[in-house]
């Protein structure tokens, strides 16, 4: 008998654990829009542009005007970004990205959290949360 309650209950926290895993990041893209990118910096919030999705592909980041190109970019189940292309300046003059995380949680805004480090190898964590 407790075997058997044992395989139910991890039956149940598989598809439990696995469905909404999958759900929140459906066809590894995220929602359209517009995603305002800030930094949080001796207490202050910095502008770091608007970056704007479309499908798979990406633009920005752009603080005034438009951006000049678009990307693609690709998203695994676990929500991890990858950007095909460069990220302004989250990847020039030495920065490169270390990792993007997306969140869509259904109560917020989607959002994606981009951790860039920098030449000097210290990191900085921005969230670019949709408009």
């Amino acid at each position: 008998m407790a075997s058997r309650i044992t395989c139910i209950f991890s039956i149940l926290l598989l598809s439990a654990s696995s469905g909404s895993a999958r759900a929140d990041f459906t066809d590894g893209k995220l929602p359209d829009g517009t995603y305002h990118c800030e930094v949080y910096l001796l207490g202050l919030f910095l502008n770091l542009g608007d970056i704007t999705i479309k499908g798979n592909v990406y633009t920005g980041p752009v603080t005034f005007g438009t951006a000049p190109q678009a990307y693609n970019y690709q998203m695994d189940a676990n929500g991890v970004i990858s950007w095909l292309g460069p990220l302004g300046g989250y990847s020039t003059g030495g920065n490169s990205i270390s990792m993007t995380q997306a969140t869509l949680d259904g109560q917020t805004s989607p959002s994606f959290d981009i951790i860039m480090k920098q030449p000097d190898g210290a990191f900085t964590a921005s969230t670019c949360t949709k408009s």
